[in-house]
């Protein structure tokens, strides 16, 4: 199967659109491990479960085709060069209403804290906003206990739009779910700024 390949090149980091040969790399940095260091940031509170590699193959490869046909990329891989270290996602909460967040994982500590995730998930916008016209807003849900994710978002202009206190229970402690996003009008006032 071939595919376009659409790769956007920031200073630290590129995205591009996920390949078929990508597929077995990203079940290893995903479920390789039996309990993976991203996920103690990543929803903790949801259980981890690894699926069947075969079963992964074939739904990963039906969404790449499915994006491919709609022209949009709903998750493209993050590069330090050729080496693949997370993923940039977006999922619609509700379609009908044009509501799209986004999300990211940085799979490698090694690439934690030295500003991959916030160019990673600033391409990502900037693609999103310019591929899909219609939507107004960008958003991302977090979690309280993920302060890194918060401060990525606020990097890129995002404003914290709600806070649901108290739903998520980890480690015998609660934390907030996050809502945060940023307005197309507020996402190109930033690109004139800078």
């Amino acid at each position: 199967m071939r595919l376009s390949n659409l790769r956007i090149d920031g200073k630290k980091i590129s995205i591009r659109n996920v390949q078929p040969q990508d597929i077995s790399e990203l079940w290893n940095l995903r479920y390789g491990e039996e309990n993976p260091e991203w996920k103690k940031w990543d929803a903790p509170y949801y259980e981890f479960n690894r699926p069947d590699f075969e079963m992964y193959y074939d739904q990963e490869l039906n969404e790449l085709m499915m994006d491919e046909a709609m022209g949009i990329y709903s998750q493209m891989v993050i590069l330090v060069g050729e080496e693949v270290i997370g993923t940039v996602i977006f999922y619609w909460e509700n379609e009908a209403t044009r509501w799209l967040e986004m999300g990211i994982t940085i799979y490698k500590p090694n690439y934690w804290q030295g500003g991959f995730g916030t160019e990673a998930l600033s391409l990502y916008t900037d693609y999103l906003f310019s591929q899909l016209s219609e939507i107004a807003r960008v958003g991302i849900t977090t979690w309280s206990g993920n302060e890194r994710m918060i401060a990525v978002g606020k990097k890129i202009g995002m404003q914290i739009e709600g806070r649901l206190r108290k739903c998520r229970y980890y480690n015998g402690q609660y934390y907030d779910s996050i809502r945060m996003g940023i307005l197309r009008e507020e996402w190109e006032a930033r690109k004139v700024q800078s």
